[in-house]
């Protein structure tokens, strides 16, 4: 069925002033309507709505009296709601609040344990060094005088051979001598051995 010029209108109407106030062209664009038409049903429009509130208004004592009632029972029951909302949320927030200061005081254990755990391997770590240190020097010193006696043996060394080798010349010359002296002495004996057989004869 045909919805008519009027209905179309109030259709438009009821549908625009849900976001906005509805005016006359907006109302004749919508229900495809003339100017006409739409001037005269959107102000018989605006009138009921105008109308149905000041019944609204007129709305009597007694049932004010109820709606008010139900609505203190409805806000007391919303607060007693929002109430135990808030305690239930508290004593979470509470709870939460004490776990996370026990995580914070058990985190502050650890760190003050890690921090005297690093101080102790970094003392023993400087008193093994220190012993290292000490120990270096001490080979470093044994080196060196290791060193100077190997150097002292040498030059001891070096100057027996060159005293081995002045006692081997002098020993050759020695030789030489002796064996000069021997050929000297066997000479003599030469000679002086006819001498003493010609003394004899006579």
């Amino acid at each position: 069925m045909t919805q008519s010029a009027k209905d179309r209108v109030y259709a438009a109407a009821e549908q625009i002033s849900a976001e906005r106030r509805p005016t006359v062209s907006t109302v004749r664009e919508a229900a495809k309507v003339s100017n006409a038409d739409a001037t005269r049903f959107l102000k018989e429009w605006n009138e009921e709505k105008q109308a149905a509130g000041g019944r609204v208004a007129a709305t009597p004592p007694a049932l004010l009296e109820q709606a008010a009632r139900l609505a203190g029972a409805i806000w007391a029951e919303a607060s007693t709601a929002a109430a135990e909302r808030h305690a239930a949320i508290e004593a979470t927030w509470t709870q939460e609040r004490r776990e996370k200061d026990e995580e914070i005081r058990e985190l502050g254990a650890d760190l003050d344990k890690a921090t005297a755990a690093a101080e102790k391997t970094a003392t023993e770590h400087a008193e093994a060094l220190a012993r290292i240190k000490a120990q270096r020097d001490a080979f470093e010193r044994q080196l060196a005088t290791v060193n100077r006696q190997l150097e002292e043996a040498r030059e001891a060394e070096r100057e027996n051979a060159l005293r081995a080798a002045e006692a081997t010349r002098k020993l050759a010359t020695a030789e030489a001598r002796a064996e000069t002296l021997e050929q000297v002495h066997t000479a003599l004996l030469k000679r002086v051995a006819p001498e003493a057989k010609n003394t004899d004869t006579q």
